[in-house]
């Protein structure tokens, strides 16, 4: 696993940002501490910073050269299907010089140009450089597992692995107001936008060519999904079941493929359970990893994991950690960042993966499988709705109720009434505003009011309207949950679920590697009908039906409860200086003029409350963003 960035020049004095080439790779040491290697050719410079992964001979540091001296490359990421593609490229007359994905690639360009990408089976981001028609050819992996940003002015091109690198590059620092405007609403920013200007997130199966100051944007991957297909599937329940058990269980051993200590996250929930359960057929003794919270155990899952752990006989760790412990990493978390990113759940995150990388360099997880098999309390919602009913309509009905009782994630019967409020005014939304709702913590109009009116001003409008349009263009009044599924996997899963594990992973210097994303799983997975996924009484159906014989039966009687960090206790105890005297202070927000004071002063209001419903999510929100502004911005 590594971190890349680069600058493709246009002008002369586009070239001046060659110069900072080395800053940008120190600037992600971490993605890539064991070593880092520079190109710099005429008005093109690739940057590359390594973590060792595999112990392949000659191995050919980065950025490699082919033999011609013509194509150079850049890449992040991993191929697990290399060693296929690469006996069949010797069979064509290719000659390596190394065993690694890296040569495999730079080959394939050279023998296939552009379309070879439909080849790959893995993750990735890569730039590669041809020196003799001076063009450059960047692309991202399928589904967006490993991030790639880019910058574009009329003297030059630059890209990076994060933004970091593209600040110490030069980029200008200004904010994108519309960005903010949805990130006030759903704690991230989907791309293809970023907090910057000017800067954007390539999206996911997405390429960019540039040659001649010319940049070309094509589309090389889109999930296959086709309605009419669907409803010609005519594999039995039982059929599909075992063919996802086949798919799961090779792309599962593709992703075992290591020299150095290899993990698996092991959550107690039915997915991380079913990735052990598969990679012990192909690791014994795997080592297996779990975080609970000892002074939470409303949160707590350790001893559904414990359970997975003594039936496989995996190596088990519990980091059992305090909220002290957490709290001692906070600002570790938020040092990190440098995009405003609120999903508070990194921070379990940051220390699981600190924690596992004490005795691995790689772990497994079982990320995309709600995504991809309707796993999320919001689905149920959206199935129910969809089936509507009288336990719907009753619900629905009580919708004033709802609006008075007190709501908390903190405590069952709290988080029952936030649930039964959401669900109620989803009701009478159509699908595409239903799905913003509850994909939101905060609505447009709660997002406006909390910004200053010189803020609000410099939302664009149309470009808002458009952005949101293009995020929900998969969504219609008469299609099924299937597309709901589909927009998860394009916008929830890339740029949040996906960008934290990324994140904190590699802040901390591990390699994390979801088999339920691998290429022939996506692809089955939305060859499925509804039925197949959810029904009344199920959540990811077929995804708990297939492995039922492989898991403990206790796992199939818990309720998800979600990867979530007790955040009231310290907003109203350890944090509460933060918020009163220093990010949220009424000097600091009125100085700094991007947000309305007494907004903010609601906000804290309800944070004290008896009824904080969702409030402490909107509050980390405007933490995670002030820190971010006073660090990069002040």
């Amino acid at each position: 696993m590594c971190g890349i960035s680069g600058v493709f020049a246009f002008t002369e004095a586009g070239r001046s940002a060659l110069t900072a080439l080395h800053a940008s790779t120190d600037a992600i040491v971490s993605r890539g501490p064991d070593s880092q290697g520079h190109f710099i050719y005429d008005g093109c410079g690739l940057g590359f910073r390594r973590l060792a992964i595999l112990d392949l001979s000659a191995d050919g540091n980065q950025p490699m050269t082919d033999d011609s001296g013509r194509y150079t490359i850049a890449f992040n990421g991993e191929i697990f299907n290399f060693r296929e593609l690469r006996q069949q490229l010797l069979k064509k007359g290719h000659t390596f010089h190394s065993q690694t994905d890296t040569e495999v690639i730079l080959h394939l360009y050279m023998a296939e140009g552009r379309s070879f990408l439909k080849k790959l089976n893995g993750f990735f981001a890569f730039a590669i450089y041809d020196k003799e028609e001076n063009s450059l050819f960047v692309a991202r992996d399928r589904m967006g597992e490993k991030p790639l940003l880019v910058y574009r002015d009329e003297d030059k091109l630059l890209f990076a692995s994060e933004m970091k690198s593209l600040l110490a590059l030069g980029i200008p620092r200004k904010l994108d107001f519309t960005s903010l405007n949805h990130y006030l609403q759903l704690n991230y920013i989907p791309g293809p936008a970023t907090i910057f200007k000017g800067v954007k997130k390539v999206l996911p199966g997405h390429y960019l060519f540039i040659k001649e100051g010319k940049v070309v944007r094509k589309q090389w991957y889109k999930i296959p999904y086709d309605p009419k297909k669907v409803e010609k599937n005519k594999a039995t329940y039982e059929q599909q079941q075992a063919k996802l058990v086949e798919l799961l269980d090779d792309a599962t051993a593709r992703r075992l493929v290591a020299d150095v200590p290899i993990g698996a996250f092991l959550s107690g929930g039915i997915d991380s359970s079913v990735v052990v359960a598969l990679a012990t057929r192909h690791t014994p003794h795997l080592n297996t990893f779990s975080i609970g919270f000892a002074d939470e155990p409303f949160f707590d899952e350790t001893k559904y994991a414990k359970l997975v752990a003594e039936r496989y006989k995996t190596n088990h760790t519990v980091f059992s950690l305090r909220n002290q412990d957490l709290y001692d990493h906070i600002f570790d978390v938020l040092n990190y960042l440098d995009e405003p990113f609120a999903d508070s759940s990194a921070l379990a995150v940051y220390i699981l993966s600190k924690r596992t990388r004490e005795k691995a360099t790689v772990a497994l997880s079982g990320d995309g499988a709600d995504e991809l098999f309707a796993g999320y309390n919001k689905h149920m919602g959206e199935f129910q709705v969809r089936q509507g009913g009288l336990k719907a309509e009753a619900v629905a009905g009580l919708d004033m109720l709802w609006n008075v009782l007190p709501k908390s994630r903190n405590s069952f019967l709290g988080n029952k009434v936030r649930q039964f409020q959401r669900f109620s005014r989803g009701m009478l939304s159509g699908p595409k505003n239903r799905y913003w709702d509850w994909a939101s913590f905060a609505s447009e109009t709660d997002a406006r009011q909390l910004l200053s009116p010189a803020s609000r001003r410099k939302i664009g409008k149309k470009l808002n309207e458009r952005r949101r349009r293009d995020l929900l263009e998969g969504l219609h009044t008469d299609g099924d949950l299937n597309e709901v599924l589909l927009t998860d996997t394009t916008m929830v899963l890339p740029y949040d679920m996906l960008a934290k594990v990324d994140m904190m992973s590699m802040a901390n210097s591990l390699e994390v590697r979801p088999p339920f994303l691998d290429p022939n799983v996506v692809r089955f997975a939305f060859s499925l009908p509804v039925s197949s996924k959810i029904d009344v009484n199920m959540k990811k159906r077929i995804v708990q039906d297939a492995f039922r014989p492989m898991l403990p039966e206790e796992l199939y009687k818990r309720p998800k409860k979600g990867f979530e960090v007790p955040l009231l206790k310290w907003f109203r105890g350890e944090l509460r200086p933060l918020i009163e005297d220093d990010l949220l202070s009424d000097g600091f927000i009125e100085a700094q003029g991007i947000f309305a004071v007494e907004a903010v002063q609601q906000l804290k209001k309800q944070l004290f409350s008896n009824s904080p419903g969702d409030v402490h999510a909107r509050i980390w929100a405007l933490i995670v963003f002030q820190w971010w502004w006073k660090k990069w911005m002040a």
